[in-house]
């Protein structure tokens, strides 16, 4: 079956249009970039106090990896089928039509200046301890890092994959020298790490202790999808989505086992288990103080390149949207670069204000409740989608479906009820949240504009 990209009333009038550029490259380093943050460099000692056990640790790893690998076959499917800039928005409009994927679009918005705030606060902090001088400059940092990055992508997308490429490759390159020297250099030259009381592990017997583990784990392997946003920039996205996805999310796995493998092989159980930042433990034993100081190096680098990589995607959602009429004309305006300028400079601001008020301390629990609902949506739209549209072209079909998609949606409902129980206040914000979306999407947007119909929306082109 035929069928083209419809651009007609959904194309911004600007200078500029988004650019067919990026390729398989590119979707590795900024998988990378969003899966390998700061979470790595303490969730290893948290895993380790709720499990007690070595091979349960390597398994609860391995589960969440898994979960995640399956998450990505999912996504990847659906991102090689609509390769619309816009992530969940554009699965969600398609499967649930125009409402869900307004109600998705929205709550992914929410997320990502939270995001942005938090690991811009973290590379200030970073920052600030690896270099003395600045300390007491951390909030400037964090701003600082966000007017730079924001600079650099306005600039253009080759600025800004440049970016996420070289930052992703620096830090995968740090950790794999971190985990080499674990194996190589006995902790014994330079001193073990003072021995610690680990905290307490979680009552109410394994099971619960390792559903605990699990969120660890899952919010560590965040950043898997992160590829299904440039689909509409990819000179080739049938063929490079699921290379550098599938591809990727699998060698992230292999290093967090491996990591995880190297503290217990410097650190042992019990040290891993008290430990609040095991990775820079675990290269003080072998190298002394240029160990911390290594470790505070490979935290920015992960820091910034997370940083990047979500002041890359974010700006492509309220693009996606407001091509799609549900916001202002202008906030789809591209530069010759192929940025969404407007959309990148509301992003930053809004991540700016959340670092100076020191807001987004507040909202880090309620954006992990959307995301949660964000991962929920789309083995939901994948399962839709092959019920009502068997015959639309998939360049790449899940692999195992429906096993893989279903272990997904369910792994997703399991994470999601855990994450209301754990924190049911702002799990019925959210719920608040949900519901007010539907009064806002009827009497504003929908009155403002009526976007074409979501069948209307998203046609694919064939290979």
């Amino acid at each position: 079956m035929s069928r083209t990209m419809s651009r007609t009333n959904d194309t911004p009038r600007s200078s500029g249009h988004l650019l067919r550029i990026l390729g398989v490259g590119f979707g590795v380093a900024v998988i990378i970039g969003g899966v390998i943050g700061s979470g790595i460099l303490r969730a290893p000692g948290l895993v380790a106090a709720q499990l007690r056990s070595p091979k349960l640790v390597l398994a609860v790893w391995l589960i969440g990896g898994i979960y995640a690998f399956c998450c990505t076959l999912s996504v990847t499917e659906l991102g090689t089928m609509l390769p619309r800039a816009g992530g969940w928005y554009v699965f969600s409009r398609r499967a649930f039509g125009d409402y869900g994927g307004f109600l998705v679009g929205c709550l992914d918005l929410m997320v990502q200046p939270v995001a942005n705030a938090y690991l811009a606060v973290a590379f200030g902090d970073f920052a600030a301890e690896c270099f003395p001088a600045l300390h007491g400059h951390a909030k400037l940092l964090a701003i600082t890092s966000v007017v730079v990055l924001t600079g650099l992508n306005w600039i253009g997308l080759r600025e800004g994959s440049t970016t996420q490429m070289v930052t992703s490759l620096a830090k995968t390159l740090a950790l794999i020298v971190f985990v080499g020297a674990c194996f190589v250099i006995s902790p014994h030259v330079s001193g073990g790490v003072t021995p610690a009381t680990p905290p307490p592990a979680t009552s109410g017997g394994l099971v619960l202790a390792m559903l605990v583990a699990l969120q660890f784990v899952i919010v560590t392997y965040d950043g898997w999808y992160f590829g299904i946003y440039f689909t509409e920039e990819d000179h080739d996205p049938g063929r490079n989505l699921p290379r550098s996805s599938v591809g990727t999310v699998l060698a992230c796995i292999a290093i967090y086992i491996l990591v995880n493998l190297a503290l217990l092989h410097v650190l042992t159980l019990n040290k891993l288990a008290a430990s609040t930042v095991p990775m820079a433990d675990a290269a003080t034993a072998i190298l002394g103080a240029r160990g911390g100081q290594f470790i505070l190096i490979l935290a920015i680098l992960s820091t910034i390149s997370a940083l990047n990589a979500s002041l890359l995607f974010a700006p492509r959602i309220l693009f996606g949207m407001a091509r799609d009429g549900w916001l202002p004309g202008w906030v789809a305006s591209v530069n010759a670069g192929g940025t969404p300028t407007a959309a990148l400079l509301l992003v930053a601001l809004a991540s700016i204000a959340l670092v100076l008020s020191g807001g987004y301390e507040k909202l880090i629990a309620l954006a992990s409740v959307l995301l949660v609902a964000l991962y929920l949506s789309g083995p939901c739209a994948l399962f839709a989608l092959r019920r009502r549209e068997p015959d639309l072209p998939r360049p790449f079909k899940a692999w195992g479906y429906p096993w893989t998609p279903l272990f997904a949606l369910l792994a997703s409902g399991a994470f999601l009820i855990a994450t209301i129980i754990g924190d049911l206040k702002d799990a019925l914000f959210t719920l608040a949240l949900i519901t007010l979306s539907y009064p806002l999407y009827y009497f504003v947007i929908k009155k403002r504009r009526a976007p074409a119909s979501a069948g209307d929306a998203i046609v694919v082109q064939p290979e």
